[in-house]
């Protein structure tokens, strides 16, 4: 009966010592800011206090494709680029990438050199490389001046104001009343320059360059 006694005895000291004892901590999940148990911690400085979506790229508006600069077309090239130079020394007065167009299939094929376009539109400027050499430039775009001022958008009676006495009228190689108004260099030089209307006389494009490449209708085709 004693040992009975002693042996209750025992237990509820043991059991009193183990409900003494402080709780185990709680264990943190790998990857958790240890922070985050404690309710009087700061808030990481990295994170968020809410959801916040994926980021996105700001719409960027296209930027304009290149233009030359104001007078750079001359008759005798395009800046630094003179009538006669290589396609390397069109690139640099350029001044940025230029695609071949056609690619040449043989050395010293005709091709254009042209800046890229957004797809389905046509050039607006184009350097005409025939035997290696840089020998004209196409233009149909009405922000770009020929040199003396003439521009696509004009009509006959205007570029004749403009370059008076010097235009000589042909007619046109496959359209009725159209017609080609050709102005040689008013310096001497070898370099021409031609606008070309359509039945109504009203210029769509232009063109300056050598003889004999100035006067391909066709361009390089």
């Amino acid at each position: 009966m004693k040992s009975q006694v002693l042996l209750v005895a025992a237990l509820s000291l043991a059991l009193s010592a183990c409900a003494d004892r402080d709780p185990a901590p709680t264990a943190v999940p790998p990857g958790d800011d240890a922070l985050a148990t404690d309710p009087a911690a700061p808030p990481p400085f990295d994170q968020p206090a809410g959801d916040v979506p994926p980021a996105t790229a700001a719409d960027v508006p296209a930027a304009p494709g290149a233009m030359p600069a104001e007078g750079a077309i001359d008759f005798a090239g395009f800046g630094p680029a003179a009538f006669g130079a290589d396609a390397e020394q069109v690139r640099m007065a350029w001044g940025g990438d230029l695609q071949a167009m056609p690619e040449p299939d043989e050395p010293g094929a005709c091709h254009y050199l042209m800046p890229a376009m957004a797809q389905g539109e046509g050039y607006r400027i184009a350097f005409m490389i025939e035997g290696d050499r840089f020998v004209r430039i196409d233009v149909r775009d009405r922000e770009i001046g020929a040199p003396g001022g003439g521009r696509a958008g004009m009509d006959a009676a205007q570029i004749e104001a403009l370059y008076p006495g010097r235009v000589e009228t042909r007619p046109h190689k496959y359209v009725d009343d159209a017609s080609y108004l050709r102005i040689a260099d008013g310096a001497g030089g070898g370099g021409v320059l031609v606008f070309e209307t359509d039945a109504a006389g009203r210029v769509g494009e232009w063109r300056v360059g050598l003889p004999p490449q100035v006067d391909y209708v066709e361009g390089c085709s």
